[in-house]
């Protein structure tokens, strides 16, 4: 990367250019983000994720708007247009958009009234007319000069209205022209939605009620309200429109246009401008502010989609506790099945505690009977159809035979999807569909994030118009989220499933596949080293990787820690000098403090890493998640019909968006706390007072039974 890209680079992002082309370099040498922000702290000044992201992605910017370039300057050329000045400024374009400005007057286009007009040979009429200098012939002298009927001009007023065409696309492909339009729809235009004619009694139009007749200002329209507006108007409901009064514009563009009032054609030429105006820029005008506001809403519902993952898969652990899923049902029974402490699968059954058989003996039975046998410590009960029920029945059954387990409602969006899907299939080829959900059930509450990984994040609940935005940054989002996580909490080499594998950094899908294949093959692994054994795991991957990889109980003890094995020797080198074995080191926090961090720092390992090492060995394999708690739901509330305002209830943070957060307070319906709602101070972003997992305490303000709306609030 030539060192003007870089330098644009670090001022667009305000960071030293030394660390920038650090950052640079280490990611076009194949290295992970996850592995640079970890383990080369020396190299780029300690740059973070998000930093080294951010990079990332300008680089990415950076190297797609230089191919763009090429592409343009060799499209110009083979037209033979192409001056020093043109080339000039395209080499000096720092953004898409300007370039594809710059680019639009010569971009092949569709036929259009202009270049019909040109193909009749009015190019020269036009560019005569729009100079607006003294004409050599009379208005109609000079335009019988380009009547033609064999090109289909048979009158001066068609090669005037042709030379008009002309000149309004000439107008309308100035990028000067279009920016300023844009400004001015940006400062005065509204975003206006209204209900198509016929449409208002629509399947699904009463879910856009509020935008039949509807309007906003561009510069202050919330990007959630745009992306209901634009998703009614692709179901073709709604009409959705740029608009702004014109007056203004229309009057300025005369004046920029057509300056010279005094020529024959500038009756023509004025009206050229409204034509202009209203045929051809307000239309590009509207396209290009509702694009740029989409970008903008689809840019704010990603990242709160992808502050939510984060905080989904980062949820507490309930721990390696043998556990019992349940799949609650009605008619179809509730599917039960026990995984032990490493989510191993041990025994399912289908009970009918709910109606319509109401089998609560029989259930009871079967229920105590697996408890039992597995020594069950929990019970995960999915929270969909037929969850409250079912909770009731599990909490009378556990509290009558005062036996010592803890229950836990838990969420079951996209559990569904997994049960089907093919890494689900090859999991329990020989189990039904609803027994796979159990399972993961159960697994979620023991590791919500190595069971979730395994899910379209899509499909987890935890984002708004995720279908609507841009699906491949959404995916880019969410895939860094995933592998930020995976890489944050690291990864048990021996229990870890393909899908959790995949996400570490350096491996992916198809060496995971490998590990697990040579895992089945020989045993569980005794260290690190003998991932080199695994077929086609190279160094580079073995590098990137080790450092994310646990080993408990192996015959490396540094396996259990996020040392990386290219610092084992810095580990024992301090056991050397504090004259202890490394099994006395590694967790021994009071011993570590002895440790003086200048006295390892070499060439090779700088003083952030021998740090993180020396933190490293004092809490080794260290979870960064919260401590688990259960959400204890009101065992009276089944049913939103059961709620009354003023009601103080318990609940669980299920998703959080710009305008406030949705909780399960255990009714089948999540209810909203909006963001005026959330604290008695002023709130700019609700993800700075709660987060998805979180268990908070609030109060019912309003119920609307119809509509299945629950408004609630945390100020009392």
């Amino acid at each position: 990367m030539d060192d003007s890209t870089l330098r644009q680079i670090a001022d667009e992002l305000n960071l030293p250019l030394k660390q920038v082309r650090a950052a640079v370099e280490l990611l076009e040498a194949g290295n992970t983000i996850p592995f640079i922000a970890r383990y080369r702290k020396e190299a780029t000044g300690t740059l973070d994720e998000i930093a080294l992201r951010a990079i990332e992605d300008s680089l990415e910017r950076a190297t797609t708007l230089a191919a763009r370039k090429l592409t343009i300057l060799k499209s110009i050329g083979d037209q033979g247009v192409l001056t020093d000045e043109l080339r000039r400024q395209i080499q000096l374009c720092t953004d898409l958009k300007s370039l594809e400005a710059l680019y639009l007057p010569y971009k092949p286009k569709r036929r259009t009234r202009a270049t019909i007009a040109r193909e009749r040979g009015l190019q020269p009429l036009a560019d005569l007319i729009v100079s607006q200098k003294t004409l050599p012939k009379s208005k109609k002298d000079l335009l019988a000069l380009y009547v033609d009927a064999g090109k289909d001009v048979p009158d001066i007023n068609s090669a005037l209205a042709g030379a008009l065409d002309i000149i309004a696309e000439q107008w309308s492909e100035v990028p000067e022209t279009r920016a300023w339009l844009v400004d001015q729809s940006k400062k005065y235009g509204k975003v206006t939605s209204s209900i198509k004619r016929g449409k208002k009694d629509a399947e699904g139009a009463d879910k856009f009620e509020q935008y039949f007749d509807r309007q906003e200002s561009v510069g202050r329209i919330p990007g959630h309200r745009l992306l209901a507006m634009m998703r009614g108007a692709g179901e073709g409901l709604l009409r959705l429109n740029v608009e702004i009064e014109g007056d203004r514009e229309v009057t300025e563009l005369k004046r920029k246009l057509v300056p010279n009032r005094s020529s024959e054609f500038t009756p023509d030429l004025l009206g050229c401008v409204e034509d202009c105006y209203d045929r051809l820029l307000m239309p590009a005008t509207e396209s290009a502010v509702l694009a740029e506001l989409k970008e903008r809403a689809d840019a704010e519902a990603i990242e709160v989609f992808g502050k939510n993952l984060h905080e989904l898969l980062m949820s507490p652990p309930a721990g390696p506790r043998v556990t019992l899923g349940i799949d609650p049902g009605f008619r179809t029974g509730c599917k039960v099945a026990v995984v032990d402490g490493t989510g191993k699968f041990l025994e399912n059954a289908t009970i009918y505690p709910t109606a319509p058989k109401n089998d609560t003996k029989a259930a009871g039975v079967t229920l105590l009977k697996l408890i039992e046998k597995h020594c069950v410590e929990l019970i995960a009960i999915g929270n969909g159809t037929a969850s409250r029920e079912t909770d009731a029945f599990v909490g009378e059954l556990l509290q009558q035979h005062r036996l010592d387990v803890t229950k836990v409602m838990v969420s079951e969006s996209g559990a569904s999807i997994y049960s089907a899907s093919d890494v689900a299939v090859k999991e329990f080829p020989d189990l039904d569909i609803t027994v796979r959900g159990a399972i993961s059930i159960a697994r979620r509450l023991q590791d919500p994030l190595a069971e979730l990984v395994k899910t379209d994040p899509k499909s987890i609940g935890v984002g708004q118009y995720q279908h609507d935005v841009n699906q491949s940054q959404l995916r880019k989002c969410l895939d860094r989220t995933v592998e930020s996580c995976v890489n944050q909490v690291g990864v048990d080499l021996n229990t870890a499933s393909v899908s959790l594998l995949s996400y570490v950094a350096g491996i992916g899908p198809k060496l995971a596949e490998r590990i697990v294949q040579h895992r089945d093959a020989k045993g569980e692994f005794k260290n690190r080293k003998e991932l080199t054994a695994v077929p086609k795991l190279g160094k580079k991957a073995f590098e990137q990787a080790a450092g994310f990889l646990r080993i408990r109980g192996g015959d490396q003890p540094l396996d259990r820690s996020a040392v990386h094995p290219e610092s084992y020797a810095v580990v024992e080198a301090m056991a050397r000098n504090l004259q202890a074995d490394l099994n006395a080191i590694v967790g021994n926090a009071s011993l570590c403090k002895n440790i003086r961090a200048e006295e390892y720092v070499s060439d090779r390992v700088g003083l952030p890493t021998v740090k993180d090492i020396i933190a490293e060995l004092g809490k080794p394999g260290r979870d960064p998640r919260r401590e688990f708690r259960a959400v204890k739901f009101d065992d009276t509330l089944n049913s939103i019909d059961d709620l009354r305002p003023n009601l103080i209830v318990e609940g669980v943070v299920t998703n959080v968006t710009h305008f406030g957060a949705f909780v399960d307070i255990g009714v089948h319906q999540d209810g909203l706390v909006h963001i005026s709602q959330l604290a008695d101070r002023f709130v700019d972003d609700p993800s700075d007072v709660v987060s998805v997992g979180e268990v908070i305490r609030v109060k019912v303000l309003e119920v609307d039974v119809d509509r299945k709306r629950i408004a609630l609030t945390r100020k009392f």
